[in-house]
């Protein structure tokens, strides 16, 4: 069956989500139509495919012991010079994103992994682009403010042409009461304000 390239992450809802993929795609980064705008739980990670029905009752398995939780993003931070990204900063749900990725990357389920920097929760508007364009992110996203109920999260596999697709969505108390997150990656004409 071969390996596959898995990602989990809590995605951010409409309509922030399309806006910020949206000011991504202006800011010149080309990755923004193929990464759902996301606050990473495991980062891109090889995975044999036949691994999949474990990785995913292990997922259900921590969704099932969570509960909805606030989210809220405000202002902008960066990890230049260490790293080049520039990222809306999440400001509440931080500690339930921490308790989450560590649950994840568990030595006792099948995506155990080592992290290249410590865990930092993160909405990413700009990577590796040019550094007059990343200052432009920094400074058009900083008075940026979304919020919300965080009620579930979902693994994503990685196409041949780069683009994140969604695989599975896991409801905290392993309920479907969680609202589905709506595919972004489309241009709109009607760009909606920074301040929902």
């Amino acid at each position: 069956m071969g390996t596959v390239t898995l990602g989990v992450s809590i995605a951010v809802p409409e309509p922030y989500g399309s806006l910020l993929q949206e000011r991504r795609a202006s800011f010149g980064d080309p990755a923004a139509y193929g990464i759902p705008t996301h606050v990473t739980l495991l980062p891109p990670t090889e995975a044999e495919a036949a691994d999949l029905p474990a990785i995913e009752a292990h997922l259900s398995r921590i969704a099932a012991a969570g509960r909805p939780f606030p989210m809220r993003l405000s202002g902008t931070g960066t990890f230049r010079p260490l790293s080049p990204v520039v990222y809306v900063q999440v400001v509440e749900g931080a500690s339930a994103c921490s308790w989450l990725q560590k649950r994840v990357r568990d030595a006792s389920g099948p995506l155990v992994r080592e992290l290249q920097f410590p865990y930092h929760p993160h909405v990413t508007v700009a990577h590796g682009i040019e550094e007059e364009a990343m200052d432009r992110a920094y400074q058009e996203l900083s008075s940026y403010e979304a919020a919300w109920t965080c009620g579930s999260f979902a693994l994503y596999e990685q196409g041949a042409d780069g683009v994140w697709r969604k695989i599975h969505e896991f409801p905290f108390g392993g309920g479907g009461s969680a609202p589905a997150v709506p595919v972004q990656g489309g241009s709109s004409m009607d760009e909606p304000s920074l301040h929902p």
